[in-house]
């Protein structure tokens, strides 16, 4: 049998042991207990303090201990049932066993005044230095803990968002902190039962003694008053040395425990590899150690001997240090001899950061926690919600700062390639729209281009009243980061991305999955359809209904560009529902028939799949007509598609989307039944 399985077989009915263990610390205040029980529950009280100090001091963090609070109020309530017992014994028979007789009698000597006074001082330096300190060390590092929590949360969404932790290593810091703060609230309660145990502790040691005295001198008529002073006495202080010493064990262990939060070796580690890391630390003392030796009416041996003994060690260590550094430093040039020779310690540099946003200097404000920036936790939600938006999961994105861009601009980069760019003004707002003049700085806004002032915190009243849109710096950001992620969503879904997202699908819809990849398609052919479709904006949150496109028509064509209009089709719901009003009603752009017969017979077949092969005075015309369109129209801030026949759509899209990329083109078998259209206009090509 492994030693796993015999470990499992152990501890298998642990919670029932300790159960029963706990009642029996019950049953031991009420039943009277036989002398030789008690001194083996008596030394397996000394043994389980031992056994938890020694824990304390290898842990190297609290909450490799956690249960220590639990485990010291029933230790506690133990040596209480213990109390109870031993009073009972030393009451009615004037013998407790032989450990606490042996500890009243070899301990102190036989002296009951001697032994009443260990025991005191015992109990003084428990309640009065252990637990005092440990309960004030526990309350402040409670105190400390929950007040450091939100920073400590906000640094972990920093670091997931810059991509140094997964979603999973946050998850566990976010439990190990919230674990903290519970484990030192626990402790700073539990301290208090130390506490309360030596005030106990003298209380019941008096009662041993006084009540003792009277029951051996009234009732059993034992001798003089000395005689049954010194039996009683020493009997509850041999009583009281025995708990008491278990009870100064834990509360040393609680205070090594809460003292040492920033430990990350053992006790005994920390001690040797602190204490004496500075050798020059060592010879200073030992010459002053010396010098004391030296001094007239003092006694030279002690302080002659302790100063050679540590001026042994001190040379020691400095041998020891030099040695290491030595070995250090010809490690330190073997690795770089070694790195050197290596081609493959170039790899890192080849890697390329999926999204980027750098900043100059004026802007770190908007990330730095301790001034009031939030860009972080933004930036997090802007995640979310393109996962919700689009379907996709959008990578971390990396915030540098850049010293050679203006401080008061930024840049978004794309796999490294700088596609978008912007300016803010952190004290000032950016307003939008509106009438009458404001007194600003003239811009535009970063992610829709339009016109826009900056102007002061002071003007913004006046400006939200004339009816402009004013938005704060740290918007104006977010709303370009998210307008960015968006429009280059296709680019930003890898291939790897895909495999992910069809995984996850997997494991609730094989059979979807298992159907088309890659018995119909490659992975890369489905990563070009949802390119397609979040190329135009379109969801693909509805995977399943997209992979069941797939599969049906698959088996007829591989062209991705058809695929993508067989899709649009099947998710015609979705689409529409991104276009409509809160009527339930379409604005939409048809197109002139003649327009659709050029552009249908201005479709050329080849190889590689079909393209759009168009006279450019044609495409021009076409493309500055829809314009004129979009431009007069703008004003009833309505939400307009351009319609077309399903032959066409793809081709038309093409035709338009390098300068109208934002303009979305529908076909007419992409509109359900019960959705109205209404037609405000037409592109024509004779529409002077």
């Amino acid at each position: 049998m492994s030693s796993q399985s015999v470990q499992h077989n152990l501890f298998r009915h642990t919670d029932i042991i300790v159960a029963l263990g706990i009642i029996s610390i019950v049953v031991m205040m009420i039943i009277p207990l036989p002398p030789t029980l008690l001194d083996i529950l008596i030394v397996f009280n000394i043994t389980c303090s031992l056994v938890v100090l020694l824990v304390a001091m290898y842990n190297n963090e609290p909450l490799d201990f956690s249960i220590f609070p639990s485990l010291l109020l029933v230790l506690t309530l133990y040596r209480l049932a213990l109390n109870i017992s031993s009073t009972r014994l030393i009451l009615l028979h004037a013998y407790a066993g032989e450990v606490i007789n042996q500890f009243g009698n070899f301990v102190v000597g036989g002296n009951a005044f001697v032994g009443f006074i260990i025991f005191l001082i015992l109990v003084i330096i428990q309640f009065i230095v252990i637990t005092k300190g440990a309960e004030r060390v526990a309350e402040v590092a409670a105190r400390f803990t929950l007040d450091a929590m939100p920073g400590k949360q906000m640094s972990i969404d920093a670091d997931l968002n810059a991509g140094l932790i997964s979603e999973d290593e946050a998850r566990q810091r976010r439990i190990k902190i919230q674990r903290e703060a519970d484990f030192y609230g626990a402790m700073d309660g539990a301290s208090k039962f130390v506490k309360g145990d030596a005030i106990a502790s003298i209380i019941i040691t008096l009662i041993n003694i006084l009540g003792g005295m009277a029951i051996g001198f009234i009732q059993k008529n034992m001798g003089s008053i000395g005689e049954v002073a010194q039996r009683y006495t020493l009997l509850s202080v041999g009583d009281g040395l025995v708990c008491q010493i278990p009870a100064l064990l834990l509360s040393t262990a609680t205070a090594i425990i809460v003292t040492r939060a920033a430990s990350e070796n053992s006790l005994g580690q920390d001690i040797f590899g602190q204490v004496f890391a500075k050798p020059k630390v060592l010879a200073i003392a030992s010459g002053a150690l010396l010098a004391f030796g030296m001094v007239p009416g003092l006694p030279k041996f002690p302080f002659i001997f302790l100063g050679l003994l540590v001026g042994g060690l001190a040379f020691t260590l400095f041998k020891s240090e030099a040695a290491l550094t030595k070995e250090t430093v010809n490690n330190l040039e073997n690795e770089q001899a070694v790195e050197m020779k290596k081609p493959e310690n170039v790899y890192s540099l080849l890697q390329v950061d999926p999204i980027e946003l750098e900043m100059g200097y004026g802007l770190i404000p908007l990330v730095d926690t301790t001034q009031g920036g939030d860009l972080l936790e933004r930036v997090i939600m802007i995640r979310r919600q393109c996962a919700i938006e689009l379907g996709i999961v959008i990578p971390p994105i990396r915030i540098r700062d850049n010293m050679q861009l203006p401080p008061n601009n930024y840049v978004l980069k794309l796999r490294g390639v700088p596609l978008a760019q912007g300016e803010i003004m952190l004290n000032q707002y950016l307003a939008m729209g509106g009438e009458g003049e404001l007194v600003g700085i003239p811009t535009k806004e970063p992610a829709f281009g339009l016109p826009a002032k900056w102007i002061s915190a002071s003007l913004r009243e006046e400006a939200e009243s004339s009816g402009y849109t004013v938005v704060d710096p740290p918007s104006v950001l977010a709303t370009h980061i998210t307008e960015f992620l968006k429009n280059n969503a296709a680019e930003i879904l890898s291939r790897q991305d895909v495999k992910s997202l069809l995984d996850n699908l997997k494991k609730e819809y094989s059979a979807v999955v298992e159907e088309v990849v890659p018995n119909l398609l490659s992975l890369a052919e489905v990563h070009k359809v949802l390119g397609n479709l979040l190329q135009e904006r379109v969801p693909i949150r509805d995977l399943v209904s997209i992979m069941e496109a797939l599969g049906d028509w698959a088996p007829i064509t591989k062209d991705p560009d058809l695929l993508t209009e067989y899709v649009r089709q099947k998710i015609a719901r979705q689409i529409t529902q991104l276009y409509k009003d809160d009527d339930g009603k379409i604005y939409c752009f048809t197109v002139d028939p003649q327009i659709e017969k050029i552009i249908g017979e201005s479709v050329q077949s080849s190889d590689k799949g079909t393209y759009l092969v168009i006279d450019p005075g044609i495409a021009q015309t076409i493309v500055k007509e829809l314009g004129k369109l979009l431009e007069n129209r703008s004003f009833m801030g309505k939400q307009f598609v351009v319609l077309v026949s399903p032959v066409i759509r793809r081709y038309f899209r093409k035709l338009v989307e390098r300068v109208l990329p934002s303009v979305p083109i529908i076909s007419y078998n992409e509109i359900p039944p019960q959705i109205e259209i209404e037609s405000v206009g037409m592109v024509k090509l004779n529409a002077g």
